[in-house]
């Protein structure tokens, strides 16, 4: 189960010949090799995981052009990095009770597969509680001792702050994030840009179980959000080298640069926009949803164990394509996932992927 990611590799070709020195001197040819890596999980209407489809069975769109797909196989048997990112912060201390008997559960979770787990506990900041490469019993003795914090719930800070563990860990490990918070941010010092470019470059699987934030709660911080903010550096949303026409006047720029996009980019780009928009109000299950992962509200510890189970069933049969774009230009790219003829089938997939523009300055990592 491996999430959609940007992969750079560079080769350096070297003339054969020539002393040490002489090599030095060659010219050196880098290349940038984009590799698109999809998930998807296939449902039927009911509910029933489906097996035995093939890559010919997907169609996938990068841009509103049809891809070449390839399908990795025996994804589940891979080993898992795990981050558990949980809430102790604000109306999160009242659920640590919650959290204290899930042992037999995050094992169903993480299955039989080589594994590593980190917690990670926030309030108005991320606390590493207990660093990789610990295991499950481990992590579950760190759950039973878990303090309340203070009145924040930074959900979007946390987040990046698990993805920076997740990248210093083997690259032959797929990774994922258990997050359980509250459904809205409380506090975050990362923009909306920030958090949405991270989920949509790392190699990460987001699956969230939240309680719901009050109404007054909710209502406060989606106010604090800049409903302005504008996309990718150098794309179609960008205020950097937008004409002059557009000053003032972000939203109609939106607009135009919709108009403009072909009928199947144009659907996708509105879904993630509105995908986008939600964050404000439904953090944690926008982050899921973004990522192609799941959201599972919860009220309780007998509904939370509800909804991992149900989760254990699906984190292992997830289907990975691959492609190479036929258009690796950089900025967002919207993906539309489906399977043709196969109406009965539901199928959850990530809605978008980035691609850096290098001569735009990184993200912090």
């Amino acid at each position: 189960m491996r999430v959609v990611f940007t992969l750079a590799a560079l080769f350096s070709l070297v003339a054969s010949g020539g002393t040490e020195q002489g090599d030095k001197d060659q010219p050196v040819l880098t290349v940038r090799s984009t590799l698109v890596q999809v998930p998807i999980l296939v449902k039927t209407k009911r509910g029933d995981v489906v097996f035995q489809l093939s890559a010919d069975d997907f169609l996938v769109t990068d841009n509103g052009e049809p891809q070449h797909l390839t399908l990795d196989q025996d994804t589940d048997s891979q080993p898992l990095a795990l981050a558990i990112v949980i809430e102790t912060g604000g109306a999160g201390a009242r659920h640590l009770g919650d959290y204290r008997r899930l042992d037999a559960i995050l094992e169903a979770v993480i299955g039989g597969v080589e594994h590593r787990v980190a917690v990670i506990t926030f309030d108005s900041a991320p606390h590493l509680l207990m660093p990789f490469p610990a295991r499950t019993g481990e992590a579950s003795g760190r759950l039973r001792g878990l303090q309340s914090g203070d009145q924040g719930a930074a959900i979007l800070d946390a987040v990046t702050f698990a993805a920076a563990q997740l990248r210093t860990q083997p690259a032959r490990y797929r990774r994922a994030i258990l997050l359980f918070s509250e459904t809205i941010d409380q506090g975050s010092k990362t923009t909306l840009s920030e958090a949405l470019h991270l989920i949509s470059d790392t190699n990460t699987q987001i699956y969230s179980f939240a309680f719901s934030s009050t109404r007054s709660a909710v209502s406060h911080e989606a106010s604090k959000f800049n409903s302005t903010e504008s996309g990718p550096a150098h794309g179609c949303f960008s205020r950097e080298g937008a004409d002059s026409e557009y000053d003032g006047h972000y939203s109609r720029q939106v607009l135009d640069c919709i108009s403009q996009l072909a009928p199947p980019l144009r659907l996708a780009t509105m879904a993630f926009l509105t995908a986008r928009n939600a964050l404000r109000t439904k953090t944690a299950e926008s982050i899921a949803q973004l990522a192609g992962g799941e959201f599972h509200p919860f009220h309780d510890g007998k509904s939370l164990k509800a909804s991992l189970i149900a989760l254990s069933n699906d984190i292992h049969n997830y289907y990975v394509v691959n492609f190479r774009p036929t258009s690796p230009t950089p900025g967002l790219h919207a993906l539309h996932v489906e399977a043709p003829g196969r109406r009965e089938l539901v199928l959850i997939s990530r809605r978008e992927y980035w691609i850096d523009d290098d001569t735009a300055p990184p993200l912090p990592r």
